[in-house]
C-alpha cells in the first residue's frame, strides 16, 4: 500500500526508502513494465538501449541544423624572430631573376658583397667605438670546392655611435671575391657586447661591386637627382635670359659645358680634400665647392669671350642654380654623403654614411631647403626689382648660401675646423652687408 507522508512530519530513513520504491514501481508500470514477466515494452526497451556505434540511417525528412558548441581548436602560436631569439639568424640569398638583364649586370667584374650587422648601442655613455668581425666562406657546390681564396675576414671599427639605446646597422663592403653564394657571420668583439649581442649570419650572393651597399642607401638617386637639377637649372636660365638681349642659345650651351666641367672639378676637389690618389677618380665623391668654382669660372670666362653681359648672365643663372641644388641635394641624403651627426631627436631620420646607418640629423635636407629659399628670393628680385648694377643677385645669393653652410657644418659628422668656419662667416657677412648697402646707395 502506498504511504503518504503527513504534512509537517519528517519521514524516517526506512519510510523514505519505501516511498521512493513505490514511486519507481508506479513509473515503470505506467511505461509498460510487467511485474510478472519482468520485461519492458519494446518502445521502452529501445529508449533504455545503449547507443549504437553504427552511423545513423538517413532520414527522409530534412534534419534540423545542429550547432556545434565544442570549443574551436587552439591556433598554433606564431613566434617572431625576436621572440625566438635564435643564436644564428639565417636569410635566403638575394639574387636577381635568372637569365635577366639584372642578372647579367650583377656579374660584371669586380664582384663584391655588403655584409651588415644590426645592433643597439649600450645604455652607457655614447660615442664609444664598436668592433665587429665579419667572416665569410664561399658555399661549396658540386663543381667547386672552397679553397683558401674563398674566405675572408675583416674587422670593422664603428665610431660616432648613436646615443644610448639607438639602433644602428654597420656595413662593410668586400670587393674582389669569387662569384656564388657566401656564408657570412658577424659578431661584436668589444667588451660592451658580452652577453648582450647575438651572432648574426646570412647567405649573400656576390654581385658587381657597384650594386653592393648597406641599408638606408639609394646610391643611384644621387646622379639621377643631380642630372634632373641641372636640366631644370638650364631651362630656368634660358627663360630668364629670354627677357634680356643675351644670345640664349650661346649662353645655355656655355652653361651646359660649365656643368660638365664643374662635375669634374667637384671630383678633383674631393680627391684633394680627402687626400686620395688620382686613380680613385671614378670612385671618388664630389664636393659642391669644386662644382661651383669650376662651373661659375667657366661661365664667366665663356660669357666674356662671347661678348655677353656677364653680370646679366650671372643674375639670370642664380635662381636656376639654387633651384637645381635644391633638387639634387636630397640625393646626397639618399646616397649617404655629407651625413649629419647621429641623434635621438624626433627630427632625426634613419640614414647612412655608407658605413653606419642610424638616426641622424638630415643636414642635407636642411641645406636643400635653404637653397630653395634662396632660389625663390633670387627669382623674385630678378623679376620684380630693377637693380642699378648687375651681378648683385648672384653675389648676394652665393654669400647667403655659404653663410648658411657654415652653420650647418655644426650638425655634420665632418664639422671642419672652427677657425676656418669663423673666417668664412665673417667674409660672407661683409659681402652681404656690402650688397645691401651698395644697392641702396646706387638706387
Amino acid at each position: 500500500m502506498r504511504t503518504e507522508p503527513q504534512s509537517g512530519h519528517p519521514l524516517s530513513a526506512g519510510a523514505a526508502h519505501s516511498a521512493v520504491s513505490v514511486a519507481a514501481a508506479d513509473y515503470l508500470r505506467s511505461r509498460g513494465y510487467s511485474p510478472r514477466s519482468g520485461t519492458l515494452h519494446p518502445t521502452v526497451a529501445r529508449s533504455f538501449a545503449p547507443a549504437s556505434t553504427a552511423p545513423p540511417r538517413p532520414s527522409a525528412q530534412t534534419a534540423e541544423p545542429t550547432i556545434d558548441t565544442a570549443a574551436p581548436p587552439e591556433r598554433p602560436r606564431v613566434h617572431t624572430a625576436e621572440a625566438i631569439a635564435p643564436a644564428t639568424r639565417q636569410y635566403t640569398p638575394d639574387r636577381p631573376p635568372a637569365n635577366s638583364c639584372a642578372d647579367a649586370f650583377s656579374q660584371v667584374e669586380p664582384l663584391g658583397l655588403a655584409a651588415t650587422y644590426w645592433g643597439v648601442a649600450a645604455d652607457a655613455e655614447p660615442c664609444e667605438d664598436v668592433s665587429i668581425r665579419f667572416t665569410g666562406v664561399r658555399v661549396a657546390t658540386e663543381d667547386h670546392q672552397p679553397t683558401e681564396k674563398d674566405h675572408f675576414e675583416r674587422t670593422l671599427v664603428v665610431k660616432s655611435l648613436p646615443p644610448a639605446g639607438g639602433r644602428f646597422a654597420a656595413t662593410t663592403r668586400i670587393q674582389g671575391i669569387a662569384s656564388g653564394e657566401w656564408q657570412v657571420t658577424a659578431h661584436r668583439i668589444d667588451d660592451g657586447a658580452e652577453g648582450t649581442e647575438r651572432q648574426q649570419s646570412a647567405v649573400l650572393t656576390a654581385r658587381t661591386a657597384l650594386l653592393t651597399h648597406g641599408p638606408a642607401l639609394r646610391v643611384w638617386s644621387w646622379p639621377a637627382l643631380v642630372a634632373a637639377g641641372a636640366v631644370v637649372a638650364l631651362i630656368l636660365q634660358g627663360l630668364l635670359l629670354a627677357r634680356t638681349n643675351t644670345n640664349v642659345a650661346a649662353a645655355v650651351s656655355i652653361s651646359a659645358l660649365s656643368c660638365v666641367l664643374g662635375y669634374i672639378g667637384a671630383k678633383i676637389w674631393y680627391l684633394i680634400l680627402h687626400r686620395q690618389p688620382a686613380r680613385a677618380f671614378i670612385r671618388a665623391g664630389a664636393c659642391i665647392q669644386g662644382f661651383l668654382l669650376v662651373a661659375l669660372g667657366t661661365l664667366i670666362i665663356g660669357g666674356a669671350l662671347g661678348g655677353m653681359d656677364v653680370s646679366a648672365v650671372l643674375d639670370a643663372t642664380t635662381p636656376g642654380l639654387f633651384l637645381g641644388m635644391a633638387i639634387g641635394r636630397p640625393g646626397c641624403f639618399l646616397a649617404g654623403c655629407c651625413s649629419g651627426r647621429p641623434t635621438r631627436s624626433r627630427w632625426g631620420l634613419f640614414s647612412s654614411d655608407r658605413t653606419l646607418a642610424t638616426k641622424r640629423i638630415p643636414v642635407q635636407l636642411y641645406e636643400a631647403a635653404a637653397a630653395l629659399l634662396i632660389a625663390g628670393v633670387a627669382l623674385a628680385v630678378v623679376l620684380q626689382v630693377d637693380l642699378p648694377v648687375g651681378g648683385l643677385v648672384f653675389l648676394g645669393s652665393i654669400a647667403a648660401y655659404t653663410l648658411i653652410r657654415q652653420g650647418l657644418f655644426l650638425f655634420r659628422v665632418d664639422a671642419h675646423t672652427r677657425r676656418g668656419r669663423l673666417a668664412v662667416t665673417l667674409i660672407c657677412c661683409a659681402i652681404l652687408a656690402g650688397v645691401v648697402t651698395g644697392s641702396q646707395v646706387l638706387s
